[in-house]
This record gives structure tokens, sequence and C-alpha cells, in this order.
């Protein structure tokens, strides 16, 4: 098992409930598929470095996890489906 890091950044128009479900969804993906949630910081609303789809803002989700290599290709998968996250980044870390 190795270590990766997400930071995903969603759209700015929702509310703390749709927040936490969106959380909830790709924790739940990580889990599913063997993986172990470390740690989900929700770093929250904030500007963005350039204007992405019209947006000027976006919430933004760091999440640290533990799995093998096939996790982060069907997060990748779910992330690109959604409509909800307008950029996602998946990193392994080194230890």
């Amino acid at each position: 098992m190795r270590n990766y890091e997400v930071m995903y950044i969603l759209k700015p128009d929702y509310d703390e409930e749709k927040y936490a479900a969106i959380m909830e969804k790709y924790t739940a993906i990580i889990q599913n598929n063997g993986g172990e949630v470390l740690k989900v910081e929700p770093w929250g609303k904030r500007r963005l470095a350039y204007e992405i789809e019209k947006l000027h803002d976006g919430y933004y989700v760091l999440v640290n996890f533990r799995s093998g290599t096939d996790v982060p290709a069907e997060l990748e998968r779910n992330f690109r489906i959604s409509d909800e996250v307008i950029r996602y980044l998946v990193v392994k870390k080194e230890d």
C-alpha cells in the first residue's frame, strides 16, 4: 500500500450539507476499493488563481489516504465524470 494525497476543488455554489455529502462520496470510493483514509481536510471556499468555467472561487478539499495503485485511477475516473468537481490532482507521496 502506498500513501497518496488528493486535492480537489468543488463548485462554490453549494451549501455545507452538499459539501459534506460530496466529501463522503469520495472517501467511500477510497474505502470501498480497499483504501484507508488517513485525513480529510476541507479548506473551505478560496479564491482561484485564475478563472475556471467562469468561476472565481472554489471549495478546496485535501485528502490523505493509503491504497493500492488502482484506487487513484478510480478516483480520477469519478472526478472526470462529476459535474461538481472543477479541478483535481492525485499525487503519490514519498515517505
